[in-house]
């Protein structure tokens, strides 16, 4: 069976519907790995029997070495693939060189890169958002993109429009994962 990590920064309801759609049904989550020791996603980890590893970047100079922590303990895992679900960490070479991960992002890259992207998406011209997952590269989300899922603003309030984001999102993940991994 197929291996991913899942790293995350926040409350982790990616995290938790990847262990809802996918884990022991089409792959196992070897690890969840956040670089914040009071993130909320490490409950969901733990409920379903999932290793934490929690990697606190203020523990560390640079983000090199940060990075370098990192990849050391997603490699004693040996997943088949990363996936960054709200890890909200800007990675070095040192990461984005040596780890297959993907991201998720909550816009239609390559527009709104970065931090704000659901207000700056719902603030824009454009009669659609959306979300893209993307592989991991050195630029900031700027790798290949995978697959995107669109939604209409028509309608939408930013809470609104907030809350159908967060809904896609979940569901593009999982199907960039079992694209990847051909499950």
């Amino acid at each position: 069976m197929k291996k991913i990590v899942v790293l995350f920064s926040g409350a982790g309801s990616n995290l938790a519907y990847l262990i809802e759609h996918l884990h022991h049904r089409k792959l196992i989550i070897a690890a969840a790995i956040t670089d914040k020791p009071e993130a909320g996603g490490i409950v969901h980890a733990k409920a379903a029997g999932i290793p934490v590893e929690i990697i606190d970047a203020k523990g560390f100079e640079s983000r090199e070495d940060f990075d370098t922590a990192l990849v050391e303990t997603i490699k004693t895992y040996a997943p088949d693939l990363a996936v960054l679900a709200g890890f909200m960490r800007i990675l070095t070479p040192l990461f984005t060189d040596t780890i297959r991960a993907i991201n998720l992002h909550p816009s239609l890259l390559p527009r709104h890169k970065g931090l704000r992207a659901i207000e700056r998406s719902f603030e824009d011209a454009h009669t659609e958002g959306g979300v893209t997952v993307h592989w991991v590269t050195s630029e900031l989300d700027g790798g290949e993109i995978i697959l995107q899922k669109r939604i209409a603003k028509a309608g939408h309030d930013l809470h609104s429009y907030t809350q159908a984001i967060k809904r896609i999102e979940k569901e593009a993940l999982v199907e960039a994962i079992e694209k990847i991994l051909a499950l």
